[in-house]
């Protein structure tokens, strides 16, 4: 008995979940439902003892169970186009396929499903590019999937099959998991379906550099906040689950801290959270609407509290605000350092980066700073990253569409290269450019299906009733001679 005791009183105890929906959006009188809970997403670890007296261990089968059944397989491929043909520009052109030796490239990773209307989420690595996206269910059904909405700052993705009645996740609360919970991570990895694997949640609010997204002040706009575990994770696991004892997801599988590519003893998901808000925003307006504070953080150490002669040693320091910020306008200033947002306690500027992104333009947060060793609140109303609490649209033109900035080109340069006429390709992003050639930053383009390219208007203009292939023409500033790149335009 005393044995037995002992075991009981060392066994942590939860409570009972209350699962609840929210409805998302309507549209055509259906309601898209993704489940998740409020309550407090612990697990009862439950211990026992046989008639031998021996400790039972730890019993992970009926969330295993549980999550198999709706984490996917998701295969996609891109078809990459090889150097256009400057010797011959017409063979690529004529081609009916227009993309000049196309070569597929595959990719897998894995994905949630969390609706039983086949909406499924998974990483935007996962998905990036890609011109055909299979997935492939527990049971080895397989579906062509269409991409609902991707964003590349939280490395978050949302697609859909066309199928009903799926087994699905709910989300948990990610806001209140703690250090030490055990956690299951199911995904498939090295293209093995339905893996799953154990471990302890090592860590929170987790910055490990991955999500390179400069603004145009050069500072980084990535949102990382993961959730560090030591459950076993290796490519292919990317976009599958990271639940509870439950089975409830609390976050999406998404990096691995290793010097070999594969898993050497952490792993990071994106918190549930978060996942969720993405979601929910994808669905509704096909684009995340994110609210920003508008302040540039460093992680409080003794350090910088030394050099800044802080009273604390823990927080998020503010190096500076943006000018007609949501924080500026509330009153934070250079130098304070952000200890709470809202009931969140601030260690880290990871904090603040997952808390805030998890609200929408327009809403108001309480955010408590220390302020020459005094502690003072401020109630900010966030807005978006263009400076406004309106909703952002989803921007559907040409040139987003195409993925490319354009600038005119200067009459000194055209001079010089013996063409009276050009724009400049001053940046490429995901889009057609990319997808369809191996087009590079720099080309100057000339014409476009025959059609002379003075100013980025006329890109516009010469594209915009174009169907089918179209021949673009143009010239690099380091070897001046013309080539070619054939265009897909659907």
């Amino acid at each position: 008995m005393k044995r037995f005791g002992t075991l009981i009183a060392a066994a942590v105890l939860g409570s009972m979940l209350t699962i609840g929906t929210f409805n998302l959006f309507e549209e055509k009188q259906q309601i898209v439902k993704v489940e998740h809970q409020d309550s407090t997403p612990a697990s009862k670890i439950a211990y026992s003892v046989d008639a031998n007296g021996d400790v039972v261990p730890l019993d992970f089968t009926l969330a295993a169970e549980k999550v198999t059944k709706a984490v996917v397989h998701i295969r996609s491929t891109t078809i990459k186009s090889s150097p256009a043909q400057t010797q011959d520009p017409f063979r690529e052109f004529f081609n009916p396929h227009f993309k000049g030796n196309p070569r597929p490239q595959t990719g897998s990773g894995s994905g949630v499903i969390i609706n039983e209307t086949g909406y499924i989420v998974t990483n935007n690595h996962v998905i990036e590019d890609a011109d055909d996206i299979e997935v492939t269910l527990h049971d080895n059904r397989s579906y062509k999937a269409k991409v609902i909405g991707t964003d590349p700052l939280s490395d978050l993705a949302l697609i859909k099959i066309e199928e009903k009645g799926l087994p699905n996740l709910v989300f948990a609360d990610s806001d209140k998991i703690k250090i030490g919970e055990w956690v299951l991570a199911v995904g498939n990895p090295f293209n093995l379906t339905s893996t799953v694997t154990a471990g302890i949640i090592s860590a929170k609010a987790r910055s490990i550099g991955i999500i390179s997204r400069p603004n145009a002040e050069g500072y980084n706009e990535g949102i990382e906040s993961f959730i560090q575990t030591d459950a076993a994770v290796n490519p292919g696991n990317s976009g599958g689950a990271l639940v509870n004892l439950d089975g409830t997801l609390i976050g999406i599988n998404t990096a691995i801290a290793s010097p070999t590519g594969s898993f050497s003893g952490y792993s990071f998901a994106v918190p549930a959270n978060i996942a969720k808000r993405v979601v929910e925003d994808l669905i509704e307006f096909g684009v995340v609407q994110r609210g920003w504070l508008g302040v540039h953080i460093s992680d409080v150490d003794d350090k910088l509290a030394k050099e800044n002669d802080l009273d604390v040693l823990q927080g998020a320091y503010i190096l500076s605000t943006v000018e007609n910020s949501a924080a500026s306008e509330a009153g934070l200033k250079t130098g304070d350092v952000i200890v709470k947002v809202d009931d969140i306690t601030i260690k880290t500027n990871s904090d603040v980066i997952g808390y805030i992104s998890q609200h929408r333009p327009g809403d108001k947060v309480t955010v408590t700073v220390n302020r020459f060793g005094k502690e003072q609140e401020f109630v900010v109303t966030l807005k978006n990253s263009e400076g406004t609490m309106e909703l952002i649209e989803k921007n559907d033109d040409l040139f987003t569409r195409l993925g490319a900035d354009f600038e005119e080109v200067d009459i000194k340069t055209l001079k010089r290269l013996g063409i009276s006429h050009g724009v400049r390709v001053k940046s490429l992003k995901n889009g057609i450019l990319t997808k369809e050639t191996s087009l590079r930053e720099g080309f100057i383009i000339t014409h476009i299906a025959g059609v002379e390219i003075k100013r980025p208007d006329d890109i516009e203009k010469s594209l915009s009733n174009a169907k089918g292939g179209v021949l673009i023409e143009g010239r690099y500033e380091e070897y001046n001679k013309t080539e070619y790149y054939a265009l897909g335009i659907n």
